[in-house]
């Protein structure tokens, strides 16, 4: 008979020995009580889903943004420019038309997107005094620094289209109180003289300006006259067409 050797068992036997033990030390370690709370374990080891992205916040164009002729105190009755009158309204408040020729050089106005997705506006006239209140948003509008900067820079500016020269004079004021909180805030006067002798015509303005992130109300009262503005009604509609486009 063959003698089978017996030592490859005894060692398999002792390999089962050694991970039988371990296996009790595990046990052994597993089994005894952790203090403290059970907590549960976080969202990410766990996979449990985690809540979903907020929605994107809704970009609203400034025809949404712009006062309603009805919040407009009277005597001023208000109408909502179309887009192409607001390509001729808005330059009028700078004073200088498109493709004017102006002194100093580079005292062009900033440039200006008219179309409706980025301005809008509604003009409230005093039909006694011919008068007017406008109300125009912008969206995207640089920073109003920068504004202030081209104030401070083209104060004086004489701008010739259509062989007719105007003189064109800016006055920063005192900033008018911001009407919420994060506006920032301009004020300025302005007189435009076009023509010479008695063909010449004056044209007054006093503007108020606030910009809240990217969107900026501009509020400018207009007269054809030496008379004083309505302040009272500029700075109630003021407060008002900020008030309006800030609205959540």
């Amino acid at each position: 008979m063959t003698r089978r050797d017996t030592r490859p068992r005894r060692r398999a036997s002792a390999g089962r020995s050694v991970v039988a033990a371990a296996c009790l030390m595990l046990a052994s370690a597993c089994s005894q009580t952790v203090s403290g709370d059970p907590r549960p374990e976080p969202a990410a080891l766990t996979g449990t889903a985690s809540a979903p992205a907020p929605a994107p916040a809704i970009v609203r164009a400034p025809g949404e943004l712009v006062l309603p002729p009805e919040r407009f105190p009277q005597p001023y009755v208000a109408v909502v420019l179309p887009p192409e009158a607001v390509a001729q309204a808005a330059p009028d408040l700078t004073g200088i038309q498109p493709g004017s020729r102006v002194d100093p050089g580079g005292c062009l106005p900033p440039a200006q997107d008219y179309g409706p997705e980025s301005t809008a506006m509604v003009v409230g006239t005093d039909n006694a005094s011919r008068a007017t209140i406008s109300v125009e948003v912008t969206r995207p509008a640089p920073d109003l620094a920068e504004y202030r900067t081209y104030l401070t820079e083209c104060s004086q500016v004489d701008a010739t289209v259509r062989g007719i020269t105007s003189t064109v004079s800016t006055v920063l004021g005192d900033d008018p109180a911001a009407p919420l909180d994060g506006a920032g805030t301009l004020a300025l006067t302005r007189t435009v003289d076009s023509g010479r002798g008695s063909g010449g015509m004056t044209q007054s303005m006093a503007t108020r300006i606030a910009q809240i992130e990217d969107v900026r109300v501009t509020v400018t009262y207009m007269s054809f006259d030496a008379a004083a503005p309505d302040t009272d009604n500029l700075d109630r509609v003021f407060r008002e067409a900020v008030d309006f486009a800030a609205r959540p």
